[in-house]
C-alpha cells in the first residue's frame, strides 16, 4: 500500500504502519520511540491507561523531527467518560505528552449495558460530544473510537454531529472481526488493529509459517501483510530494533489463496467482548 492509503473521511492521511506503545517498560519507552523514528515510523499510539504518555512525549521531543511530520494518538480511559471529565482527560494527556494538539483522540472502550444499563448510550454520546467539541476547537485533528462494535457505532450516529474517523480494534490472524471491519469500511471509518501480531500461538501457527517460508518473510510480516490485504492499518509494537525494521517494511501483498488460508484460522487472541467487559 502507498503511504497515503489510509485517509480519514476529513481528508487527513494516517501514516502506516503505526507504532504501538502499550506495555513497553517505562524505562524503555523514550529510547524505543527514538529508535522507531529512526526506522521510519511517524505514527505513535498511546493512551492514558498505558501510563507512558510522559515518556512517549519525551522521545518525540528529543527527536529532530518537526511536529507536523508526526501523528500522535491517545485515548480517554473508561473512568473519565462523560463530557467534562473527557475534556479534562484530554488536557491532562496533552500536558503529559508536552504537546499543543493531538492528531487523533479516541474513546478507549464503549460504555456497555452490562455496567450502565439504559444509560450506556447517553454516556457514550456525552463522551463523544466532548471529542466533537475538541475537534471543532482545533485541539485535535481527528477523532474516533476504539473497541466499538457496529451497534455501538449505530447508537453513536443517532446524536453525533461528526462521525468517527477511526475505530481501533483487536485484529490479527485468528481474530479478524470481519463484521466490524466491513461495517467500518462501508461507513468510511478507518480500521486500526491493536495487537496485530496476536500472541505466540499466532506467530507459531503452521499456516503462517508456511506462508512466511514461501515468501521469505517473518510470521509477523505475514500478519501485517494480511491485515493490509483486508484494508486494516496495523499498530505493531516491538522494542527490538531488528523486528521494528522488519515490521515497518512488511508491505508484501499476499495472494487470495494465502489470505483465505489465514482467514480460516481458529479463533485465537484476547478477544474481550466490549459488551461483557466490566472495567
Amino acid at each position: 500500500m502507498e503511504s497515503n492509503a489510509f485517509v480519514m473521511h476529513n481528508g487527513i492521511a494516517v501514516p502506516h504502519p503505526g507504532f504501538g506503545t502499550c506495555k513497553i517498560p517505562e524505562e524503555d519507552v523514550c529510547g524505543t520511540v527514538l529508535r522507531a523514528l529512526e526506522v521510519g515510523y511517524r505514527h505513535f499510539d498511546t493512551a492514558a491507561l498505558y501510563g507512558n504518555e510522559v515518556q512517549v512525549g519525551e522521545g518525540l521531543r528529543k527527536s529532530a523531527f518537526p511536529r507536523e511530520e508526526l501523528f500522535v494518538v491517545s485515548k480517554v480511559w473508561n473512568t473519565e467518560r462523560g463530557y467534562e471529565r473527557t475534556k479534562a482527560a484530554f488536557e491532562a494527556s496533552l500536558e503529559r505528552l508536552g504537546l499543543d494538539y493531538l492528531d487523533l483522540y479516541l474513546i478507549h472502550w464503549p460504555a456497555n449495558r452490562k455496567q450502565f444499563g439504559d444509560e450506556a448510550e447517553n454516556i457514550n454520546a456525552q463522551t463523544w460530544r466532548a471529542l466533537e467539541d475538541l475537534y471543532a476547537e482545533g485541539r485535535v485533528r481527528a477523532i474516533g473510537v476504539s473497541n466499538f462494535l457496529p451497534h455501538h457505532l449505530e447508537a453513536l450516529a443517532r446524536t453525533a454531529r461528526v462521525l468517527p474517523m477511526v475505530n481501533q480494534i483487536e485484529c490479527h490472524p485468528g481474530w479478524l472481526q470481519l463484521p466490524v471491519v466491513e461495517y467500518c469500511h462501508e461507513h468510511g471509518i478507518v480500521v486500526e488493529a491493536w495487537s496485530p501480531l496476536g500472541r505466540r500461538a499466532v506467530l507459531d501457527h503452521p499456516v503462517l509459517r508456511e506462508v512466511a517460508e514461501k515468501r521469505g518473510m517473518t510470521t509477523a510480516q505475514v500478519c501485517l501483510a494480511w491485515l493490509l490485504g483486508h484494508g486494516v492499518l496495523p499498530l505493531p509494537k516491538s522494542v527490538d530494533p531488528v523486528r521494528m525494521e522488519q515490521n515497518f517494511h512488511a508491505e508484501a501483498v499476499l495472494d487470495e489463496r494465502e489470505i483465505r488460508a489465514v482467514d480460516a484460522l481458529a479463533p485465537m487472541g484476547n478477544c474481550d467482548d466490549p459488551d461483557s467487559v466490566d472495567f
